[in-house]
């Protein structure tokens, strides 16, 4: 599923000081990874690509700056040195968050470990920070990290990682509920059309009784492009469920 389109967020008082230029929205299962998904490794060929792709369009606008974003246990920033592990899903793989600064540091959650991944996929010149964000992050803490996000310059790209519903299907981790198919189409609407406004709409109570993992780092998306303000477009290049579980793959772009 692709798709594109134009989306006006806004002034800002930051515009003339050139802020966010680009993001990239992924996913983050351990599947992902081919050594932790093994034989079936090649049923997420396409969406590992398109993570691939978003990566690099991300890069290709030459952010000085690289924030990758995902859920985590508390809300915070992480500087490197900090490092992840694949270890609880059976790989004894280690991922650091910059790899030429191995060791020591903050333990990376499962999302920013996945993010911290792909992006050592293609490398960059770029500075890279991280920053987890609890699943019951409040309006006013997503609305700080957005501020904090967009102050970071001069060019700043934004790696977010979360996977939608969890609850599709009866094989899905949280069973079955009819109300994940059409709140899973309401993001993959909102990130085609980089509608910074319909992802701060998401109902908190909703996405966690539907298990979702990205409405916090979304809705931080969408507020950092909201401060950057100008025209903004998206492109959808990936929006399935095939574990019942949803996921997105998307750019966003200064227009």
């Amino acid at each position: 599923m692709t798709g594109s389109a134009h989306r006006r967020t806004g002034a800002s008082r930051y515009r003339e000081r050139v802020p966010l230029v680009a993001a990239a929205v992924c996913p983050h299962p351990p599947l992902l990874v081919p050594e932790v998904a093994g034989a079936a490794a090649a049923e997420l060929d396409a969406l590992r690509a398109a993570c691939d792709a978003a990566v690099s369009r991300l890069l290709a606008a030459e952010p000085d700056c690289v924030v990758v974003l995902g859920s985590g246990p508390s809300t915070e920033w992480i500087n490197p040195p900090a490092i992840g592990t694949l270890g609880p899903f059976g790989v004894d793989l280690t991922v650091e968050l910059v790899p030429t600064l191995a060791g020591g540091g903050a333990v990376l959650p499962i999302s920013l470990t996945i993010g911290a991944w792909l992006l050592g996929r293609h490398g960059t010149r770029a500075r890279v920070v991280g920053v987890q964000v609890a699943p019951d992050a409040s309006a006013d803490e997503v609305a700080r990290l957005a501020e904090e996000v967009d102050a970071y310059r001069p060019r700043v790209g934004l790696l977010t990682m979360g996977d939608g519903s969890a609850c599709r299907g009866q094989k899905s981790p949280g069973y079955d509920d009819p109300r994940a198919q059409a709140y899973d189409e309401s993001v993959a609407t909102a990130l085609a059309s980089a509608d910074a406004e319909a992802l701060l709409g998401l109902d908190p109570v909703l996405s966690a009784e539907l298990k979702v993992a990205g409405r916090a780092p979304w809705q931080v998306l969408a507020g950092a492009v909201r401060a950057a303000g100008g025209d903004w477009r998206g492109e959808l290049h990936y929006a399935a469920a095939p574990y019942g579980v949803a996921y997105f793959v998307a750019g966003w772009e200064a227009a």
